[in-house]
């Protein structure tokens, strides 16, 4: 059974678009996007510095728009075959267009809806998020909280992510759980996932109040407690509501397992998700789509397992 993942916010680097535009009828669509929502998605994804693509109104966009363009080059996902889809965090609504909840278009207004609201949440107070690199999940969350901070995605494999203001990570930083090898800080610009996003929540709301969801046509695993999502409105309700709430992402993992994943397919920029599921997931074959050459390699895993 095939899963398909969705990175999220800080999987970007600087020109990671550039190969994919390559492929006939890449560039026109997604200039089509960019003059949707408003964004310029090809500059951004082929010419702009770290410090541009850091920009929340502008990463996530441009990570949905990666995402939904290097899955539509393996094809229709109807005729891919997934057993679920998923996604990290902004990936989420990466996965819902791919599950058919919300259309390319419509997931991309939304996403730059979510970007701005949270970027306005972020500049209230200077916040963000590092990631912890080994110890035990439970004495690294009890030490998270004792410094105010928040365990804002608990990915699996012994990673956690703690977000909260600056000085609070400056202080983790110094001040390490036990069994904590590293202490990494992101390439976020806020503390996402945390009660700092709470005016992003409201912004988010009345926008997704004016879509009609489509029920899902492929199995949709929720970051929110892992669990399935049957229904179009519960999906756009956990869309937002996630915002201000922690990432469960080893919950998703546990899902997939128990769904009986045997492939994962991480879509541009691939790599975070499947650096974790090799640890998490093993014996799972795992594929981090990178470029358009990864592509072959993507179809033999799909026609093996999905």
């Amino acid at each position: 059974m095939l899963v398909l993942v969705a990175p999220g916010q800080g999987a970007q680097t600087p020109g990671f678009l550039t190969p994919w535009l390559d492929l006939p009828g890449a560039a026109d669509r997604v200039a089509g996007w960019s003059d949707a929502i408003g964004l310029d998605l090809v500059r951004y994804g082929t010419q702009a510095d770290a410090d541009a693509i850091r920009d929340t109104a502008v990463a996530q966009p441009l990570l949905v728009a990666a995402g939904i363009l290097s899955a539509a080059t393996l094809g229709d996902i109807a005729d891919l075959g997934p057993g679920a889809v998923a996604g990290h965090s902004v990936g989420e609504i990466t996965a819902a267009a791919f599950a058919g909840v919300l259309d390319e278009t419509t997931a991309l207004g939304l996403v730059r809806k979510r970007g701005l609201a949270m970027a306005d949440a972020a500049a209230i107070t200077k916040t963000g998020m590092s990631a912890l690199l080994g110890g035990d999940p439970e004495v690294s969350v009890k030490h998270l909280e004792k410094l105010g901070l928040t365990p804002a995605n608990i990915n699996g494999a012994g990673q956690i992510v703690a977000a909260g203001t600056l000085e609070q990570l400056a202080t983790l930083a110094e001040d390490k759980p036990e069994g904590v090898r590293k202490v990494v800080p992101l390439k976020v610009a806020g503390a996402f996932h945390t009660h700092h996003m709470a005016p992003a929540v409201e912004t988010l709301a009345k926008a997704a109040a004016d879509l009609t969801p489509a029920d899902p046509t492929v199995t949709y695993v929720s970051n929110k407690d892992g669990r399935t999502v049957a229904t179009g409105a519960e999906v756009l309700e956990r869309l937002v509501g996630q915002v201000a709430n922690p990432v469960r992402w080893d919950l998703c993992m546990q899902t997939f397992q128990d769904l009986g994943v045997t492939a994962l397919i991480e879509v541009c920029p691939g790599g975070t998700l499947t650096g974790l599921a090799k640890r998490a997931l093993p014996g799972v074959k795992t594929l981090a789509l990178k470029t358009p050459d990864d592509l072959d390699a993507a179809r033999e895993l799909i026609a093996e397992h999905a």
